[in-house]
């Protein structure tokens, strides 16, 4: 679900709105990927951490541990 006058292509989104967002599926036992290239090619997600960066901001990171 994608709401009009939301910058959600290069602010990204909070874990609430992920998690609205993904609420809307049907069937709640989907394989959830990650892609870099428009779904070309997508990777199971192995890992979901919490990150410092700069500035002592804290941000949630999706991972995929596999090899490439």
């Amino acid at each position: 679900m994608i709401r009009e006058n939301e910058n959600w292509v290069t602010c990204g989104k909070s874990i609430s709105q992920l998690i609205e967002e993904l609420q809307t599926f049907e069937n709640q036992d989907v394989e959830v990927r990650i892609s870099l290239d428009e779904g070309q090619t997508h990777f199971p997600i192995s890992i979901v951490a919490n990150k410092l960066i700069d500035n002592n901001v804290n941000i949630c990171v999706l991972k995929y541990s596999g090899s490439v």
